[in-house]
């Protein structure tokens, strides 16, 4: 199936603790379905000292939510996705709000 979130895409989170919140794609992870977006899903982690850092201490970071809690952002608003495929054969992912062209998927068909 192909995916509607790519890696860079700016987003809206459309569901959960950070619902409203726009922010970039940082990584997708295809076998879970998941992405991680800056800013967004924010945990505290204690972590022991170790040699690489030797203080220690409480690190924050994003973690993954699921691709389904997030929709591409255009004009400021989330949006659905439509696959297209044009003339040449390449195919592209275009935003049902408004049709603006969201990204390349592939380059022409041989």
């Amino acid at each position: 199936m192909p995916r509607h979130i790519k890696k860079g895409d700016s987003v809206i989170v459309t569901a959960g603790n950070d619902k409203g919140t726009v922010g970039e794609v940082v990584r997708v992870i295809p076998e879970t379905n998941r992405v991680v977006v800056k800013g967004v899903n924010i945990r505290a982690r204690h972590m022991k000292p170790t040699q690489a850092n030797p203080q220690g201490g409480i690190v924050r970071r994003e973690m993954p939510i699921h691709m389904s809690n997030v929709s591409p952002e255009v004009d400021g608003k989330p949006t659905r996705v439509r696959f297209e495929t044009k003339k040449d054969g390449s195919k592209v992912r275009v935003a049902v709000r408004g049709g603006k062209e969201l990204h390349t998927l592939r380059g022409p068909k041989a």
